[in-house]
């Protein structure tokens, strides 16, 4: 055999030799291939969303008087009054009792004819409707606490990561849209 090739041949496998424990060494001290889930907090958010909550309600309506003074009632029950007065006295005193008559049944013609005022009512059926709101609670994400190396970090995930984060070149792998900080 050739001295050289020997040479060659022992020089190679010393580089191969190095190369492969170089290579051995950088993927020890690759890192952890994981971060380490600390706590995951849901994020949530209130919505409030508006409704219409309609119902029939019955309401009396008063008519409106034709006479507001409430004269007719008052001059009725006068001329009662002092007819009863006329007939229940006699000389003078027939005089008194109708005058007091016709006092007393002006006053009690009007209170009728304001109770009957206040009785002519009607009825109608109306529909009220108010705004209401129902409130939901709907998920908006997770805050997720982690540790890499050492460090504490802390990223917002739309989904609940487990117990561990994939870590690609040093920075956290995360699907969809994450926030970190």
């Amino acid at each position: 055999m050739n001295k050289s090739l020997l040479i060659g041949l022992a020089v190679g496998a010393a580089a191969a030799a190095g190369a492969g424990a170089m290579a051995g060494l950088k993927v020890m001290h690759r890192g952890a291939q994981y971060a380490e889930v600390v706590q995951v907090t849901p994020l949530t958010r209130t919505i409030r969303t508006p409704r219409q909550d309609c119902h029939d309600e019955t309401v009396v309506h008063r008519r409106p008087a034709r006479d507001n003074h409430k004269i007719l009632g008052t001059v009725a029950g006068a001329v009662v009054g002092g007819l009863l007065g006329h007939y229940v006295g006699g000389g003078t005193g027939r005089d008194v009792a109708t005058a007091a008559g016709a006092a007393a049944g002006g006053y009690a013609g009007n209170r009728i004819e304001n109770r009957m005022q206040r009785g002519n009512v009607y009825t109608t059926t109306e529909r009220r409707c108010a705004t209401v709101y129902e409130r939901s609670i709907e998920r908006n994400g997770y805050e997720v606490r982690y540790r890499l190396g050492g460090r504490e970090g802390s990223v917002r995930m739309n989904h609940d990561p487990g117990r561990r984060i994939p870590v690609a070149h040093g920075r956290l792998v995360l699907r969809d849209n994450a926030q970190t900080s």
